[in-house]
């Protein structure tokens, strides 16, 4: 078994079989975008904070034990709500403000733990958010790594 793992700041939810690892600066919208998923039938692994481990040549993401199953919602406090306790990650989505995304991106990734995981770049406050996230699983055929 690969003992590689990492704490990364971020936000991961588990959607239609795939693992999003949400990542962005403090305010760009990780939990509001996790709240929106959940809306759709998301289930939440971990908010603000995340363990990436890997296992045969996958990234697993799984929330620390004392902020299991919490999410915070801005202006609200912190809830409990559905999860499942790890996913693979299949994902990743960098929150930027809408002027730093270019219109037609080519194709990204990054490394993690020396894995390759596809990235892409969204708007966290655009209503459009979700629906592109879906689209972007879609049109890469990932449709459920993990």
């Amino acid at each position: 078994m690969d003992e590689r793992c990492k704490s990364v700041h971020g936000t991961v939810i588990a959607i239609d079989g795939n693992g999003l690892l949400l990542q962005g600066k403090s305010g760009s919208g990780k939990s509001d975008l996790a709240l929106r998923f959940l809306e759709v039938g998301a289930r939440l692994v971990a908010d603000d904070q995340a363990i990436l481990r890997v296992a045969n040549g996958q990234v697993f993401a799984e929330a620390p034990p004392q902020l299991f199953g919490r999410l915070e919602i801005r202006g609200i406090g912190i809830v409990d709500v559905p999860v499942i306790p790890k996913v693979c990650v299949s994902m990743v989505v960098l929150l930027r403000p809408k002027n730093e995304i270019e219109r037609l991106p080519e194709s990204d990734s990054m490394e993690i733990l020396g894995v390759t995981v596809p990235v892409i770049f969204i708007s966290a406050f655009e209503a459009s958010a979700v629906a592109k996230i879906r689209f972007a699983i879609n049109l890469r055929g990932l449709g459920g790594r993990g």
